[in-house]
């Protein structure tokens, strides 16, 4: 079974992306903050994805921890999403895929499926 990092400071928002990632087979873990989502990360060898909002509080914010992903477990896949800003491709991880909020559920859950295949 891949394991799906959700990385949201909203927990309704959380609760809401937890859902699409479990409806769509996949299991999901939570983090509210990127600091939580590294400590996860060191601490569990099984995530396969990450996917994260922008706009966090904390030491860095969600497109800076899809940068330290990339760098530090390359094989990680990340989403990344905003509902603030419009994130350019240049701007993210090579690979990675963004969507701005609202987004639908279904593009995120083909989206994961699609990187995770």
């Amino acid at each position: 079974m891949l394991t799906v990092l959700v990385v949201e400071d909203d927990a309704l928002i959380r609760m809401g992306a937890i859902s699409i990632v479990e409806n769509a087979g996949f299991v999901a873990v939570e983090a509210a903050s990127a600091d939580q989502a590294i400590a996860i990360l060191e601490a569990r060898p099984d995530i396969h994805l990450v996917f994260t909002d922008v706009d966090m509080p904390g030491s860095m914010d969600g497109l800076k921890l899809a940068h330290y992903v990339r760098k530090r477990w390359p094989a990680i896949r990340l989403v990344v999403a905003s509902g603030k800003n419009i994130v350019t491709e240049s701007e993210l991880p090579q690979g990675s895929r963004f969507f701005a909020k609202p987004y639908a559920d279904g593009a995120i859950a083909r989206a994961i499926v699609e990187l995770l295949a």
